[in-house]
């Protein structure tokens, strides 16, 4: 069924329904017609004193929140901000995130959370692209000096009309907005549900981010499905290491505790031994993450000689996950569950993981939950249950389109699936696994490569603590293998020839054997941890130059 491109929200930010879907998701359950405003306002009122988010520097029970959400969004009121407007920020896990996310609900603004790790380039296309009317950045963190960077960017951003700096100095700060609002008297007026709520970025894997928006309505539902298949009570506390500006670390870190009375403690930067010490010391008792994390973590703790007593759940995602991790964390952690989950910052947690059966959670991303996925091949037909092909989805947690028009006409089919461009199997009781992505195969002499499959046989080999496989231009066969890895300390750095035995020994075809190897100190990551393949292709096509130009 086409979507209703007639029934459209008001500008700037049309969103897209299928034809029926608010009336049937609100008549199901799924949409409650309701948003953050009310649900931190049930929450002031009746656990006033509870602590909701914390981070380095302080903790902020309900009631402090919401005064101070209250103060924040009267004064951006006062400087002109209206219902609608955009409100950017560029800022670390810090708890004022919180406070600016409820404000822009309470007063029916758009939020943009804009990841800190980008820079000119990207700020001046994102801050366009979702017309700011202003942006909360830090004075400067470590080598970064944001005021100057966004002072030299302003002539290029003719719709930022200021520039607010959060625990610094300047013409405008985040204290002086909520001054102003304790002064005003300016009523303010929550957004309809089925408006915009959150536009959030791509994290730019390839070309130009693409701007992601979410209505009111759909912020709580994928955190409902998790509550309800982790068994999460109140009281329970999430250590988010993952940056609040990305979809996992907004939903969970700034949202959750006002839906479902968790306790968010915001990490600003990750270290693994500090968080191991926050684990214990607080009593987290569930994660959520990517690769790194979990893996620094279990780390940690094996150092540290802890298994992480009150830790119950890390559900690990957004990046390539090894089986071999999952086991070791399983292991090694006393009470937790450890997972691999699936979902985009388009498509949210679509699979809960698979907590019932160990073997399941480390060698499939999940069993989907709360989505309706279709598997399809090239043509678009659906393929047998178990049978590989690409990831479609749709449910009440779906985007509502992207910033782009064109792109968001793109993106879905005609019955309104989602195209994720990951391709993957699920299986007749909805065990989903990912295999790679279509843009991710290394096509070896007209054979199909998963470069995803070679990274999961690397990663069993024990001083190897990471690898990336990407294509590389091949001669002969068009493309080759070539593996980038970070090898593990003080194991060795077997050669291309080594590892090709080791492969070999495990079962994999000698075509997914690396023709090249290359170590590494790190990768380049987006800021939500996937590996930017992008980027190494770039690195070793341009090697490969200069070594013929030799």
């Amino acid at each position: 069924m086409p979507s209703e491109t007639t029934d459209m929200q008001p500008a700037p930010w049309p969103l897209r329904f299928e034809p029926g879907e608010r009336e049937a998701r609100k008549a199901a359950g799924e949409w409650l017609g309701t948003n953050l405003a009310n649900a931190a306002r049930t929450m002031a009122h009746e656990k006033p004193e509870t602590i909701a988010i914390s981070d380095g520097m302080q903790a902020l029970d309900y009631a402090t929140l919401y005064r101070r959400a209250t103060d924040l969004a009267r004064g951006l009121r006062e400087l002109g901000v209206e219902p609608g407007d955009t409100v950017s920020f560029q800022l670390p896990n810090w708890s004022e995130a919180s406070i600016l996310n409820l404000a822009c609900a309470l007063a029916g603004f758009v939020i943009n959370p804009v990841i800190p790790i980008y820079r000119q380039a990207e700020l001046a296309f994102i801050l366009n692209d979702c017309r700011a009317r202003i942006a909360f950045i830090p004075d400067s963190i470590r080598s970064t000096d944001y005021k100057a960077m966004y002072g030299e960017l302003r002539a290029r951003l003719p719709g930022l009309r200021h520039v607010a700096t959060v625990r610094g100095s300047g013409d405008l700060t985040f204290e002086a907005i909520e001054a102003r609002g304790r002064e005003s008297t300016l009523a303010l007026e929550p957004a309809d549900p089925d408006s915009a709520k959150l536009i959030i970025y791509t994290s730019g894997t390839t070309g130009q981010p693409k701007g992601v928006i979410y209505s009111h309505n759909q912020a709580r539902r994928p955190l409902w499905a998790s509550v309800e298949t982790w068994g999460l009570q109140p009281g329970d506390r999430l250590l988010m290491p993952s940056p609040v500006t990305h979809v996992t670390g907004y939903a969970y870190g700034l949202e959750m505790p006002f839906h479902f009375g968790t306790r968010t403690m915001l990490m600003e930067r990750w270290d693994g031994a500090e968080a191991v010490r926050l684990v214990d010391e607080h009593g987290i008792s569930f994660m959520i993450g990517a690769t790194p994390f979990l893996s620094e973590l279990v780390a940690g703790a094996e150092k540290a000689g802890t298994r992480l007593e009150s830790l119950r759940i890390f559900a690990c995602g957004g990046a390539a996950v090894p089986p071999a991790l999952i086991d070791r964390a399983n292991r090694h952690f006393a009470n937790c569950r450890s997972f691999r989950v699936f979902g985009s910052s388009e498509c949210p947690m679509v699979t809960q993981g698979c907590m019932e059966d160990m073997t399941l959670a480390a060698r499939s991303d999940g069993r989907v939950t709360d989505w309706d996925v279709r598997v399809v091949d090239d043509e678009g037909r659906a393929v047998a249950p178990g049978s590989e092909g690409e990831i479609l989805a749709r449910g009440p947690s779906l985007f509502r389109g992207y910033t782009d028009r064109q792109a968001t006409d793109e993106a879905f089919d005609p019955q309104g699936y989602f195209h994720t461009g990951d391709l993957g199997t699920v299986t007749a009781d909805g065990v989903l696994t990912i295999t790679g992505r279509k843009k991710d195969i290394i096509i070896r002499g007209g054979e199909n490569l998963s470069a995803k499959e070679i990274e999961d046989a690397l990663h069993t080999h024990p001083a190897i603590r990471e690898a990336a496989v990407v294509s590389m231009p091949h001669p002969r066969l068009g493309e080759g293998v070539c593996a980038y890895l970070i090898p593990a300390a003080g194991d060795g750095r077997p050669d291309a020839g080594a590892l090709t035995a080791f492969l070999l020994e495990a079962g994999l075809a000698r075509q997914k054997c690396p023709d090249r190897i290359e170590y590494v100190d790190d990768l380049p990551r987006t800021a939500s941890g996937k590996v930017q393949k992008h980027i190494l292709r770039d690195r070793i096509r341009s090697t490969m130059a200069s070594e013929a130009g030799a």
